[in-house]
């Protein structure tokens, strides 16, 4: 529901805050006053047409804020939606706001953060309906007016046994058309994965195999210059020449002389010790590099090996994966692929059974589905045509339209057709109204605005006030063109659909503003040469005497009237107090 309402440098409204209850709200006030205009903030604000005109003259800028309640009813979406664009705050309030400025940039803000006018139009849907001058119109919306009368006609098991056997037969036809599109290039495909596969397993490749190699291929092309430096490293270490002895040799006359040492000091065993080990690792480094040297082939021949290995696994890597893994994850996958082709015909043969045992599944559930909802449509037709006789349309007429359209790839019917179907079952469906008498059915979208328009609205609203989950309605000139026993009539159907949703409503006739649970004066002042918009909250005798003035001059008579309404009021509801 709609909490709080801020408008500054709004046409005529300089500034205005306005917090607002559940239940029936009513604005009143002489025409011109600025009642629309505060209609026209929010549909501006839910992403309505902002123009530079509309910013009060001498300002800058307009702003316009609104405190939203999520009723649970319509949480679930409402968090999708905030969730998916990371807007969520308080799980149970949110903050929208439009901009204006005269430099025609406009900014729209929900819980601070700038988004794009679609993301607020697409929140508003489901938080305000506005039925007026200018509507913002879930009911002129035909693509809702399917979930209306589902709603209406509480089909969600039956629909929600469709959907899971809609879903099973779109997964199949998916892969049936894949299949279907894979078969005409079955033959080349099959070809083209058989040679890569024969490619990559002839080569047969192994993990780590490519760095082995390149080891190899470096120790055979610098054969000679490693053997080089090997023999002049064992020259030093271990073989010597009588001039210079070699470093094992004068590391063992340390040792001996340490060894020595030691006998005579017990103190430099350690040292003796450490000698030992170190001549011992000499001799271990000298076997290691003869091991080396040994190992050591000049192999023109392996190095051509080597290289065409190395290559190989290249060529490889560009056309199938940037390592042996990879490569090797490729050919697998290309088996995979060609054990489908291979088994294609067996798999969509497979699947064209599955889709001949769902679709009958499909057109049982769809019929159930239709019959629930032409049931409710003529109870909603006969319940519809009592409200609108109440609202003093006793010629109007209600029908929802059936519409199924024959496509040879549907779901069979009983008597030989087979019509399209969606995840919303066999039906197309459209609310259509004749307001007058010989008018004929015309389609709801299409009938004239006004108030005529938000009559129908208000019953259609009233007879489907459980199924529609938008939890603020609000009403412009509803009253126009009835007389004040009508507008009882039409204030007892407000108040009656605000026992379900929050109403706000702008009248002219005191018997339909005594309805309000909590009612808004607009008045129009001039201050310094200015004209600007004044909004009082009224109650008790305040609100009487508004009441009074709306059916003519202040005296005791219409006071007596406004008091006498306010009590028969009273009686309908069962209020106790106003």
């Amino acid at each position: 529901m709609l909490a709080e309402l801020r408008i500054e440098n709004f046409a005529i409204i300089d500034s205005l805050e306005l917090s607002f209850k559940p239940g029936l709200v009513i604005f009143t006030g002489e025409t011109g006053a600025g009642k629309s205009i505060i209609i026209d903030a929010v549909e501006t604000l839910l992403g309505g047409r902002a123009e530079t005109t509309m910013i009060r003259s001498g300002a800058e800028r307009a702003q316009i804020e609104a405190t939203f309640r999520i009723p649970s009813q319509v949480q679930e979406d409402v968090h999708a939606i905030l969730e998916r664009e990371q807007l969520l705050d308080d799980p149970d309030y949110l903050i929208l706001s439009r901009e204006i400025r005269s430099a025609g940039r406009n900014t729209a803000r929900v819980n601070g953060r700038s988004v794009n006018l679609a993301l607020m139009r697409q929140l508003g849907e489901f938080l305000v309906d506005v039925h007026g001058q200018s509507e913002h119109l879930s009911l002129l919306r035909v693509r809702q007016h399917l979930d209306l009368l589902d709603r209406y006609a509480d089909t969600g098991e039956l629909l929600n046994d469709f959907r899971q056997s809609y879903r099973e037969l779109v997964s199949i036809r998916r892969e049936l058309n894949d299949l279907r599109r894979a078969e005409s290039d079955a033959v080349r495909r099959a070809d083209i994965l058989t040679y890569q596969i024969n490619e990559i397993d002839s080569a047969r490749l192994h993990p780590g195999e490519e760095q082995n190699l390149l080891a190899e291929r470096n120790r055979l092309a610098n054969a000679e210059e490693l053997s080089s430096l090997i023999q002049a490293s064992l020259l030093a270490l271990d073989e010597g020449t009588p001039e210079s002895p070699s470093a094992t040799d004068l590391f063992g006359r340390v040792v001996d002389a340490l060894n020595d040492l030691s006998r005579l000091d017990a103190s430099q065993t350690d040292n003796a010790e450490q000698a030992q080990v170190l001549s011992d690792n000499l001799t271990e480094l000298a076997r290691s590099l003869r091991l080396y040297l040994e190992g050591i082939e000049f192999n023109p021949t392996r190095l051509d090996q080597v290289e065409e290995r190395i290559n190989l696994i290249h060529n490889l890597t560009r056309k199938y994966g940037e390592t042996i893994p990879e490569i090797l994850e490729f050919a697998a996958d290309a088996r995979r692929q060609l054990h489908s082709i291979s088994h294609a015909s067996e798999r969509m043969q497979e699947l064209h059974s599955l889709e001949k045992d769902l679709l009958p599944v499909l057109s049982q559930q769809g019929q159930s589905l239709s019959h629930s909802r032409h049931v409710a449509a003529q109870k909603l037709k006969d319940v519809l045509e009592i409200e609108l006789a109440d609202l003093r349309m006793p010629e109007a007429h209600f029908e929802v339209d059936f519409q199924q359209s024959q496509d040879p790839d549907g779901v069979p019917l009983p008597d030989g057709r087979q019509v399209a179907f969606d995840a919303n079952g066999l039906d197309r469906i459209e609310f259509l109204i004749a307001p007058n008498p010989g008018e004929g059915l015309k389609p709801l979208v299409k009938i004239a605005s006004g108030g005529e328009t938000s009559r129908l609205m208000l019953a259609i609203k009233n007879v489907l006030a459980r199924a529609d989950h938008i939890p603020a309605l609000i009403f412009d000139e509803i009253d126009q063109g009835i007389g004040g026993r009508v507008g009882a009539i039409v204030g007892y159907k407000l108040w009656h659909l605000a026992r379900l949703h929050q109403v706000l409503c702008i009248t002219h006739l005191p018997q339909l503003a005594a309805f309000g649970e909590q009612h808004f004066q607009v008045q129009k002042q001039f201050q310094e040469d200015r004209t600007i918009t004044i909004v009082n909250e009224l109650n008790d005798e305040a609100r009487i005497k508004e009441l009074a003035q709306m059916m003519g001059e202040l005296s005791d008579g219409t006071l007596h009237s406004a008091r006498e309404i306010m009590q028969t009021v009273e009686e309908m509801t069962e209020r106790k107090s106003v």
